[in-house]
């Protein structure tokens, strides 16, 4: 057994797992909330959600190119907090948010499925978890390169539902626009901002990187613009194609797109979701057993986790620990209310890493990446005002 991961990865990889975390299933709901919200305007919510994110983004890959390891966000904080419990409890909740996304994702990737194949939900869910989970130990560019795949998948299909939508005819609500609602596109920004928390997940490959003072910013703030992008033109096209009334009120609304567009049902939408189902729970998989082994790192009681296969040269142990917590919260746990209080938690982890990030700025280490005072600072805001709000939607 080795205790360093090897640097196999290359700016590509890192950026299509960004990519494939930032879009993943959400963008098959979150459409058809933007329109209720913000109208015909819903594209802008996105890019002001991708906006909003860009001090946190710009926060993490300072601080991933200063500290490249797994388990980043802990590093950060025993590096420019000097507080070794508080970098512990956001190591567990990272790994905890890890374990929970995977599961609420492979339980709605086997609902896909199930509509797809006859199968059993159950076995489902245990097969896919445990053939993730081991494309997870044999190799860290084995796991990316075939989440690569998927995320390509993903993209294409997107593409062709934008296509599609744009082939349409322009509905009533395109063809004769409301003024611009300001009110409605930052309620719709402010939802679609957890679009954008995957650089969250994408730090904690740094210890894998080749060069992660050169390759982490740029990985990071790649996969932001993509996924921004993205996110707006697929809802260009939809808010175009769809009224918005039908878009606010469908759980499916890019099937809509497809359909307004060609006539046909978009069966192979569900294909895609499950390929973004997989995705994401690997992509879980692979970032909680990297903050694991981080974690293993720092502590004596969790040091049989700190240490890489000598042939695979991944956390295999972490690995099928997480592994197996996945596939074991998606069978038994209300996953679905666990995440929402996990998001709240990780608002909190923004907060401190942001935090971290102005003590960082004290110590005489030259940064290779290097962004303003004030960039944490302002992390720190969109942070706070994003947890306030979601506090106040979970209260009675």
């Amino acid at each position: 057994m080795a205790d360093t991961l090897s640097k196999r990865l290359s700016t590509g990889l890192l950026t299509a797992y960004g990519v494939g975390i930032m879009v993943g299933a959400g963008i098959y709901v979150l459409v058809g909330y933007a329109a209720g919200a913000a109208g015909v305007w819903a594209p802008l919510a996105f890019l002001v959600a991708g906006l909003v994110a860009v001090p946190s983004a710009l926060s993490f890959a300072e601080l991933s190119s200063r500290i490249p390891e797994a388990a980043g966000d802990s590093a950060y904080v025993e590096h420019g907090l000097r507080a070794h419990w508080l970098a512990m409890l956001v190591g567990f909740i990272n790994i905890a948010a890890g374990v929970i996304g995977g599961a609420a994702v492979l339980r709605g990737g086997v609902g896909y499925l199930t509509a797809l194949v006859p199968v059993d939900p159950m076995a489902a869910m245990i097969a896919l978890g445990v053939g993730l989970t081991l494309i997870a130990v044999v190799g860290v560019v084995e796991s990316l390169a075939f989440a690569a795949i998927l995320t390509a998948v993903e993209v294409v299909g997107l593409l062709l539902v934008v296509g599609a939508g744009f082939s349409a005819p322009a509905t009533l609500d395109w063809s004769a626009p409301v003024s611009l609602h300001v009110p409605g596109v930052f309620a719709a920004a402010i939802f679609a901002f957890f679009a954008f928390l995957g650089f969250d997940d994408l730090v904690n490959m740094a210890e894998e990187a080749r060069d992660p003072a050169r390759q982490m910013p740029r990985a990071i703030l790649w996969s932001l613009a993509i996924t921004s992008v993205l996110y707006a033109v697929v809802t260009l096209a939809a808010v175009r194609a769809v009224p918005l009334a039908d878009l606010a009120a469908s759980e499916r609304p890019l099937a809509l797109v497809w359909s307004a567009a060609t006539g046909t049902p978009a069966h192979f939408l569900s294909s895609i979701a499950v390929a973004a189902a997989l995705n994401g729970v690997l992509a879980q998989v692979v970032m909680a057993a990297r903050v694991l082994f981080g974690l293993g790192r720092r502590s004596a009681a969790l040091a049989v986790f700190h240490h890489a296969h000598p042939r695979f040269a991944t956390p295999v142990l972490a690995t099928l620990l997480t592994g197996a917590a996945t596939v074991g919260a998606a069978l038994a746990l209300p996953v679905a209310l666990l995440a929402e209080y996990t998001t709240i938690a990780l608002l909190v982890v923004f907060t401190i890493v942001n935090a971290a990030l102005i003590g960082v700025k004290r110590l005489p280490d030259p940064s290779p990446f290097s962004v303003p005072a004030i960039v944490p600072w302002l992390g720190i805001l969109g942070s706070v005002m994003l947890f306030v709000v979601n506090i106040q939607e979970l209260l009675p």
